[in-house]
């Protein structure tokens, strides 16, 4: 008896051994798989670092600190954040492609569940500067609602709201891992998920951004048809440009994303690419290095602060390089 449990339990451990290597087949490498790694990795890096510069700047300089900074601030965290998210996923990729690793490690899921929420806290951040533009010019005696109290909750909405609406999937399992594309994410198909994601990460922030914006080009029309003061027509003039930056900003979001929102649509009809995780991130991670150059450029206190800084570098090494030839 005792050698024929002994047999049994040798026997169950092989078929167990060989279902789990029938059900994990090993990853096709195809010859792109590495050099896009590499690249969009690199790609992340440079904007990871670019990133933290700005927000150590706008932390440290006091002149940086207004409430439309702190909005920008939030937006530059957001990105912070988001670029973290999907320098892990590229890096799981990269590691997983070059060691042909066919199985997720145990952060996997988690690392889909944190990009949802943190793209989501992203595009509403860019939501938030459009709302505070847009009750500085039509509502401009409301004055709680311009403070920074006021902003500091919104912020804090955003953020809760963005890691809480998509905990669902999390717990759900319905974060699975893709072998192909070396990712845990929604699998794409016609589902609730897919709509409810989509809808809360992308659809939402960036319609009511245009819609903001849309209407405040309407609405500064009108001003400069009525009889209104000089003053208070040039401050909706440029509050409308910054939202109008803002704008750029999502709309560059929208064409780097569009490939991935377009493999959502076909999904609801048609079967899609087997590498479709691989083709739409490669877009997105672009987008990700021209949003923080972009963000910059539009961010004049920075550039401001920026320049001040590189001033005084020149200003203090030029005195001291005459003093040295003087003595010479």
């Amino acid at each position: 008896m005792r050698h024929f449990f002994i047999a049994s339990l040798f026997f169950e451990r092989n078929t167990t051994s060989n279902m789990f290597l029938n059900n994990s087949s090993t990853p096709n490498l195809e010859s792109w798989f590495i050099p896009i790694d590499i690249l969009t990795n690199l790609c992340i890096i440079l904007s990871l670092i670019l990133a933290i510069i700005f927000f150590g700047i706008i932390i440290f300089d006091k002149t940086c600190r207004t409430i439309p900074m702190m909005l920008v601030t939030n937006s530059c965290l957001a990105g912070i954040v988001f670029g973290i998210l999907i320098f892990s996923m590229n890096l799981f990729r990269l590691l997983n492609d070059l060691k042909k690793i066919p199985y997720q490690d145990s952060l996997c899921s988690f690392r889909g569940y944190f990009g949802y929420a943190s793209c989501s806290i992203l595009n509403f951040s860019y939501l938030l500067q459009a709302i505070y533009r847009f009750i500085r010019v039509v509502y401009p005696t409301r004055l709680f609602y311009q403070s920074a109290r006021f902003q500091l909750v919104l912020i804090c909405s955003t953020w809760i709201f963005g890691f809480l609406y998509p905990i669902a999937f999390l717990f759900t399992g319905e974060i699975v891992y893709n072998v192909d594309n070396q990712i845990c994410q929604l699998p794409l198909h016609l589902s609730f998920s897919i709509i409810y994601m989509a809808n809360f990460a992308y659809i939402t922030p960036v319609f009511l951004t245009m819609i903001i914006y849309l209407k405040l080009v309407f609405y500064v029309k009108k001003m400069s048809k009525r009889v209104v003061p000089v003053n208070r027509l040039s401050r909706a003039r440029q509050e409308l440009e910054m939202v109008r930056r803002t704008v750029i900003l999502v709309s560059i979001l929208i064409i780097y994303c569009l490939p991935y929102a377009i493999l959502i649509f076909l999904s609801f009809f048609i079967v899609i690419p087997i590498y479709h995780f691989r083709i739409s991130y490669v877009f997105i991670d672009a987008s990700y290095l021209f949003v923080i150059i972009v963000l910059f450029q539009f961010t004049d206190p920075l550039k401001t602060s920026i320049k001040k800084k590189i001033c005084k570098r020149t200003n203090s090494v030029l005195p001291t390089t005459i003093q040295n030839q003087t003595k010479i």
